[in-house]
């Protein structure tokens, strides 16, 4: 009898150590930064602050550091697990197809009665599941340390932020999975997927600059997430919106990248 989805179950299996290293790293980023707001207090953090530029304070959203949950916002969420994250989410939709095309396994695997949609969604399932498990780590470590780092946070708020936390992650990962499709190539697809998340938060960065800027928010996917301030305000729910229809558009594209050419041997 065959496997049910047999290529995500594949994809679990194979990519499990991956995961378990993401899962690893995340868990040391967040173990050493969260204790740091308890050692210094929101005042002293206030003061370093003070004494950066205002240009770049802003850039990194380290204007809202004062605060627990700004803390967290800032340093996990909105920059080292984000590029975390981002990363292991771009590799994996890099490589889900057109990595696999280009190492010469995807020839064989549509050799074994596998259509090339199954392909692209049970790949495409396998890269959301691992994205989730992540972000679900990560929500668990803020969680545990939230008393005893005295962040102050929100367990809905925190909810909610590991909710576009991860969405905001698969739109690189989908980008990078259609790029693939379409290219039969995983450097190409790479590329395309670090390139929707460093545009996004260059844009926000240059969209926090000042009034006549602000329109570059709405340009940015970072934006779309984190605009609202999910840990202190709850998610912007339109936001998530647009991150999750961009991510399903993308995988649709994608099954359209695959169908439409011959893969390469």
């Amino acid at each position: 009898m065959p496997s049910f989805l047999p290529l995500f179950a594949k994809a679990a299996r194979d990519t499990w150590p991956g995961l378990v290293g993401w899962a690893a790293a995340i868990a040391g980023m967040t173990l050493v930064y969260l204790p740091l707001h308890r050692s210094f207090g929101d005042a002293s953090i206030a003061q370093v602050m003070e004494s950066m530029p205002q240009g770049l304070i802003k850039a990194l959203n380290y204007d809202l550091m004062a605060s627990g949950p700004g803390y967290v916002q800032a340093t996990i969420y909105g920059l080292l697990g984000f590029a975390f994250l981002t990363i292991a989410a771009v590799g994996w939709g890099g490589q889900a197809v057109g990595g696999d095309e280009e190492a010469g396994r995807l020839e064989l695997t549509l050799a074994h009665a596998v259509s090339r949609n199954q392909v692209v969604l049970e790949r495409a399932l396998a890269m959301t599941l691992k994205v989730i498990i992540l972000a679900g780590v990560t929500l668990a470590l803020v969680l545990a340390l939230n008393g005893p780092a005295d962040l102050g946070i929100d367990v809905g708020n925190a909810l909610e932020t590991s909710v576009v936390f991860a969405a905001l992650a698969l739109l690189s990962g989908a980008m990078a999975l259609c790029v693939g499709a379409w290219t039969g190539r995983r450097v190409p697809a790479i590329v395309a997927g670090a390139a929707v998340a460093v545009l996004g938060y260059a844009l926000n960065a240059l969209g926090n600059q000042g009034d006549n800027l602000e329109w570059m928010h709405t340009l940015s996917p970072y934006h779309w997430a984190y605009g609202n301030q999910p840990l202190v305000n709850g998610a912007d729910w339109g936001g998530f919106a647009l991150l999750a229809g961009l991510s399903v558009a993308l995988v649709a594209l994608a099954l359209v990248g695959l169908n439409r050419r011959d893969v390469s041997v």
